[in-house]
Formats: C-alpha cells, sequence, structure tokens
C-alpha cells in the first residue's frame, strides 16, 4: 500500500506521531487548518483524508460536509481524529459523510490498520461506481437497439444477483432460449474449468473442443458449430446459422456482448473469492495476536502481584519512592495491555461481522427476486 494521505490538524504533535506511524506505508501531506486542508485536497487530490475535528475556523465536521458536496473530492475516505469517544459525537462523524473515527491518543498499528481498511472501501468503492456508469452504458445501448439487445440488459441485470457459477449459468442459458441456439459453456474460474450445457451433463467431446480451442481465436467455426473465446468465458454454439448469412452476422455482432458481461461478472467473482480469504486470513491473525497478548499480560501480572508483595513486606527499604514510582510505571504498562486487547476484540468483533456480510452478500437470490428472461418482453 503506498496511498496519499492528508492529516488535518492544528497540533504538530498529531502531525509528527501520523508522520512516524506511516513512514513506511504512505506518503503524509499536512495541513494546519480546515480552509488549509480544503485547499490541498483539492490540488493533490489524496486518496484518504485524516481529519481533525475541533480547529480554529471551521470545524472537522464542516470540513468534511464541504469535502463530500464537491463532486471531484467526495470519494476520498475521510477519518476523523477527536479526543471524544462519545456516540453522539461518532453519529455527528458520520452525518458528516466520515467513514471512519479514531479516538486521540491512538496506536500506530491501530490506524495503519485502519488506513488499510479504508483503502480497500476506497477501492471497492470506485471499482463498484464503475461498473454502475458500465451498466449505465449497457442500458443505454439496450433501450436505443433491437428486442436482442433488450435481452442483453436483462441479462445483465441479472448476471450483478448471480454469486455462484450454477446460477449464473442458469441465467447464462435463459438468454439463449427466445434465440433457439443449442449451447455449452465453460467458466475458466481462477485454475479450475467448470463446464455447462443446456441438455445436464457436456459430452466428453464439447469439454475437448472448448479446452482446446480455448486459447485460439475470438470465434472458431467447424461446420455448423462455433466456439466464441472470452478470457474467462469460451461458449460453444452447436447449431449456428450458417447458411443464414444475415442471421449468421447477426448473432456475430450480438453475443460477443453477452460473453464480455460474463467475462467482467466471473472476474468479479474471483476477486470477490479472494477478498473473503483475504479478511478471513487477516481476522485469524488477530485473534492469534490477541491470545498472545493475552498470555504476555497474564504472566506480567504474575509479576506485578510478586512485585506488589515485595513493595508491602518492606524489602525495599530506603527506595521505597522509586519503587513505587517504578510499580505505577508497571500498572500503566498494565493498563495498556487491557486497552489492546479490547481494541483487537472489537476488530476480530468487525472482522466476523464483515464476513457474514460478504457470505450474505454471496448467497444466490430466489427466482422470485430475479424476473426471468421469458417473462417480461422490453420491445
Amino acid at each position: 500500500m503506498s496511498n496519499l494521505v492528508l492529516a488535518i490538524d492544528d497540533d504538530k504533535l498529531v502531525h509528527h506521531i501520523v508522520e512516524q506511524s506511516l513512514l513506511h506505508s504512505c506518503k503524509v501531506i499536512h495541513a494546519y487548518s480546515g480552509e488549509e486542508g480544503l485547499e490541498m485536497a483539492a490540488q493533490q487530490r489524496p486518496d484518504i483524508i485524516l481529519l481533525d475535528i475541533e480547529m480554529p475556523g471551521p470545524s472537522g465536521f464542516e470540513v468534511c460536509e464541504r469535502l463530500k458536496a464537491n463532486p471531484q473530492l467526495c470519494d476520498i475516505p475521510v477519518m476523523f481524529l477527536s479526543s471524544k469517544s462519545a456516540t453522539s459525537e461518532r453519529m455527528r462523524g458520520y452525518n458528516a459523510g466520515g467513514a471512519d473515527y479514531i479516538v486521540k491518543p491512538f496506536d500506530s498499528d491501530e490506524m495503519l490498520a485502519r488506513i488499510k481498511v479504508l483503502d480497500e472501501y476506497r477501492r471497492q468503492s470506485l471499482k463498484l461506481k464503475q461498473d454502475v456508469q458500465k451498466a449505465q452504458i449497457t442500458a443505454e445501448i439496450a433501450m436505443s437497439d433491437s428486442g436482442d439487445m433488450g435481452r442483453i440488459m436483462r441479462y445483465v441485470g441479472q448476471s450483478y444477483h448471480a454469486h455462484d457459477l450454477n446460477t449464473l449459468s442458469e441465467y447464462f442459458f435463459e438468454f439463449f432460449v427466445p434465440l433457439q441456439l443449442q449451447v455449452a459453456v465453460a467458466f475458466w474460474y481462477h485454475d479450475s474449468e467448470v463446464f455447462y450445457s443446456q441438455e445436464g451433463a457436456i459430452q466428453p467431446l464439447e469439454q475437448e473442443l472448448l479446452e482446446k480451442h480455448r486459447d485460439g481465436d475470438r470465434f472458431v467455426d467447424f461446420g455448423r458449430r462455433t466456439i466464441i473465446n472470452y478470457p474467462k468465458v469460451s461458449l460453444l454454439i452447436k447449431n449456428m446459422p450458417t447458411d443464414d448469412v444475415g442471421l449468421y452476422g447477426r448473432y456475430k455482432d450480438l453475443l460477443p456482448h453477452i460473453l464480455e458481461a460474463t467475462n467482467a461478472k466471473i472476474k468479479d467473482m474471483e476477486v470477490s473469492e479472494v477478498a473473503l480469504t483475504k479478511v478471513e486470513q487477516i481476522g485469524l491473525a488477530f485473534e492469534e495476536l490477541s491470545d498472545q497478548l493475552g498470555e504476555v499480560a497474564t504472566a506480567y501480572n504474575d509479576k506485578l502481584s510478586l512485585f506488589s508483595d515485595y513493595v508491602s513486606d518492606g524489602q525495599a527499604n530506603g527506595k521505597q519512592a522509586e519503587v513505587k514510582q517504578l510499580y505505577e510505571h508497571f500498572s500503566l504498562i498494565n493498563d495498556d495491555f487491557s486497552i489492546i486487547r479490547y481494541k483487537l476484540g472489537e476488530i476480530t468483533e468487525v472482522r466476523h461481522e464483515l464476513i457474514q456480510s460478504l457470505n450474505q452478500m454471496a448467497k444466490p437470490w430466489s427466482e422470485e427476486d430475479v424476473p426471468a428472461q421469458t417473462d417480461i418482453e422490453l420491445f
């Protein structure tokens, strides 16, 4: 991760802490007031903004609202830095457009972890925005073209609700029913090959043909059969109307659209699966770290108890003040252990919630939720 982070805070010490925390992972630029921060955000277009709340001039809440009102800056995630931990303050930050909220004084590792989460959120948001734009373009084309393109638009909409290959193949085959084309398809998913046929099981020879021509030309014709190849999907048409030049040309113009949409969908499914795996790995790492800290804290508490007994028994005659000061120092460190374990526990809970959300998104929609190709006439 090498992102541009804009820190907006009137406290120079906070700037120093942020700079040191992100020294090896991000480039940090600094602004010392809300107005300066707004100017630098417009000039530098940072990836993430760290924003203090209480500053001379416009508050952090006002600055965030102005950022979100600017179409050029509204997609930049904002993390509030505040000494107040009340829920009402967090809600104000959320209502102002903030994506995260961290309480001062903050731990360097915690800040870096949160910035990584915000960076992933930013990337996914931008990707989703691009996907929506692509879908809008597809819809515009479909609305201005023939009934075939209307079906393409319907399929694209259906594919957004398919989160496994079985469901995607069902929507895929629905598209070909009105065209009276008999087809089989191969999905090149990650490093595996998954084959489907309208007739149920795919014939061994069909599978062999798809595998053999996977890296061939975009269109491969042999007799009345045609294979159309994309990086993540290959389509075998078993009854291509090669004797009808007009219809044959029409299908060759039409079918790449559905394959391009399918290709993009499979790429998205691969990315989502990898993301879910990474979330699981990060969560396990946090759990292991929490367990290790727990063991360290237990051992530390034991030593602290022995030290307390040593002081109370009067075995440190003549150095009571120094020993007492050292004991208080140990106690503060012990409190820090407790805070770290508590924060790790919070992160673990958020990780569980995130996994549940991703799994819920990955569940296929029911038939009632997604209209079929045959139950609506678009044109």
